[in-house]
């Protein structure tokens, strides 16, 4: 788990992800729509990395998406925040984007 802090808190927007996940897919395109570059750390041969995630709570384990170091959610987290116009917000507050 502190592997996962520690990844986390490193950039303002760190997404968990899998190559053959579709929804990773989308939650990585909304952030380069929003103008966000997103650490992006695959989970694909890192078992004990995705262990580390369901030991949070992540639950899908990916995507899991920390904005500002915090944990804010999995795809159907984040595209609510979207919708309710949150997610940005998120991400200037944490300096991931800047307008």
């Amino acid at each position: 788990m502190d592997r996962v802090k520690d990844l986390a808190s490193k950039k303002a927007a760190v997404i968990f992800t899998k190559s053959t996940c579709c929804m990773c897919h989308s939650i990585k395109a909304l952030f380069y729509e929003l103008g966000a570059s997103p650490a992006i750390h695959e989970v694909d041969h890192d078992a004990e990395l995705e262990w580390a995630l369901r030991r949070l709570g992540c639950n899908p384990e990916v995507p899991a998406v920390f904005v500002g170091g915090k944990y804010i959610g999995s795809a159907k987290d984040v595209i609510s925040l979207h919708v309710d116009g949150s997610l940005k917000q998120k991400l200037i507050d944490a300096r991931a984007i800047w307008f």
